[in-house]
């Protein structure tokens, strides 16, 4: 073929041609790949935005209050496994610490935990009101949310209420940071949050 001879309107035409396999190959690679670029992008933003800081030492706040536990939730985040103990009123103090073993409160009887490290959070607050009635009692002490699939918390069990405080233990893959504090709400009451790190 001599090239001289070929005119414009069929080198318009056979780019056309040629246009057509490269992008029916290209929007499927596109559509194909988006997730997982996408979820790499997002995990890698999460580490590198997550709080720092924290540490593995204990945290406390000796303030006591009559307002009582009622319930116990668990979530999970990007950076860290989230415990959150309701109070029906004012805020209560802590003591947050990794320890040896967890024992119940009143009859010391050891707490058996799954995971590598043991985290002992008492809740300076009970779980019965002010005429004794129970304001929290969980169907199984031994379970007190299903912590299956977290990346750090292995086991939430009770431990008990007694003279005034609640104690719970919170078994972890291994001692990892946390963070303690509390939260005003839903209407008059207040939360104790205690959130684990995946990672140091």
């Amino acid at each position: 073929m001599n090239i001289h001879h070929i005119t414009p309107k069929t080198i318009f035409a056979a780019l056309a041609v040629m246009a057509v396999p490269a992008a029916a190959f290209a929007a499927p690679a596109l559509t194909g790949s988006a997730t997982a670029p996408r979820a790499t992008s997002t995990t890698a933003a999460a580490i590198a935005t997550c709080p720092g800081g924290w540490g593995s030492l204990p945290e406390a706040n000796s303030r006591m209050t009559q307002a009582p536990v009622t319930a116990v939730r668990t979530g999970r985040h990007a950076c860290f496994d989230r415990i959150v103990v309701d109070i029906r009123g004012r805020a209560p103090g802590y003591d947050v610490r990794y320890v040896t073993n967890v024992y119940t409160d009143g009859a010391g009887h050891l707490v058996p935990l799954r995971g590598g490290a043991k985290l002992q959070v008492v809740v300076r607050a009970p779980a019965y009101s002010s005429t004794g009635a129970a304001t929290y009692t969980p169907k199984n002490a031994k379970e007190l949310t299903n912590v299956t699939g977290y990346s750090t918390f292995r086991q939430v069990a009770y431990a008990g209420t007694f003279e005034g405080q609640t104690t719970i233990g919170l078994g972890v893959r291994a001692r990892l940071p946390f963070k303690v504090y509390t939260l005003a709400g839903p209407g008059s009451n207040t939360r104790l949050v205690i959130d684990v790190a995946h990672h140091w």
